[in-house]
């Protein structure tokens, strides 16, 4: 599939529809989803990976809408991405510190992130971790807050391979929690790394952007026939309406490095219920039969304590 043909889509869901997962108990959230396809695992199941507060977890399911119970992957981690590659699965995950919570979401406390890879075989056995790529540039730091690197996305490049990335925090006023700054590119020889990152961020806020002007937030990249399209939920923030928002908004790239709206709208917007304020991070994959999937997790309250996340999907066949 080629840039124009990704960019044409449409994508479709029910606004009113129920979230096909919610948290585990004792979590406020699910989030980040990263998924397999059937045609992609060992069992010809669905696989999908999120992550509450405890971790990430795996889920299993027989068409994509029902989903297992919640099974923990890896401790202390969220933000995952998975892809099959060379013979083998693998899986990035950003790694915190065990004494942290995730999101540094408590006032005054110095946050760090960095982000590891494991692969395996079956989807069940996992080689142990290494880390793929650790905070190393002045834009990786907030000032007084710790440093951080996460929401990988891996695909392969000309020679090696490529890690999108985001980097450094902002805090979402409303919200009381902290969400991605910038997004950046590193190279690795290896797909397990480790990565060298370029030195400046592709991706930073901008007053100029509506959809983006707090944080750059997170960026699915896909490679396609002619070039890249980054999926990317902007963080912003309307200060008239004293009121952050975000959604999944479309980018395209000849090179993978700079980046342009693909669309004058986001393709996925919040509307009512649990996504009514928030549309978050996201996976995409293209089916055998030419159909793409399309999972992300919304937000249906902005302040940290009152509101949940879940997470839905959309879906879009090729004209």
């Amino acid at each position: 599939m080629t840039v124009d043909e990704f960019t044409r889509l449409v994508w479709r869901g029910v606004d009113d529809a129920p979230p096909v997962l919610t948290p585990p108990l004792g979590s406020p959230l699910i989030a980040d989803p990263t998924f397999l396809l059937p045609h992609e695992t060992p069992d010809g199941r669905w696989r999908l990976f999120a992550h509450s507060i405890f971790g990430v977890h795996g889920f299993t399911s027989d068409d994509g809408v029902r989903w297992s119970r919640p099974r923990l992957a890896v401790r202390h981690a969220m933000r995952p991405y998975v892809l099959r590659a060379e013979g083998l699965y693998h899986l990035f995950y950003e790694r915190y510190p065990a004494f942290r919570l995730p999101l540094a979401a408590i006032p005054g406390v110095r946050w760090r992130s960095w982000i590891e890879h494991r692969s395996s075989a079956d989807l069940r056995h996992w080689s142990r971790p290494s880390v793929a790529l650790a905070p190393s540039l002045g834009w990786h730091r907030t000032q007084g807050r710790g440093a951080s690197v996460g929401n990988p996305t891996v695909v392969c490049g000309e020679r090696g391979w490529r890690l999108h990335y985001s980097a450094g925090l902002v805090r979402v006023p409303d919200c009381g929690f902290d969400e991605p700054l910038h997004l950046g590119i590193a190279y690795g020889e290896t797909i397990a790394g480790p990565y060298l990152s370029e030195p400046r961020p592709l991706l930073s806020p901008s007053s100029a952007d509506p959809r983006a002007n707090l944080g750059a937030g997170a960026m699915r990249v896909l490679r396609l026939a002619d070039g890249f399209v980054g999926l990317q939920n902007g963080i912003a923030w309307d200060a008239r309406a004293r009121r952050s928002s975000s959604a999944i908004s479309v980018r395209r790239s000849v090179d993978g490095r700079r980046w342009e709206y693909a669309h004058p709208e986001p393709i996925v917007a919040p509307t009512t219920g649990w996504r009514a304020r928030f549309v978050y991070a996201c996976d995409a994959r293209r089916a055998p039969n030419g159909r793409w999937h399309l999972y992300f997790n919304g937000r249906d309250r902005a302040p940290l304590l009152a509101g949940r996340e879940a997470i839905g999907f959309v879906a879009a066949d090729p004209a």
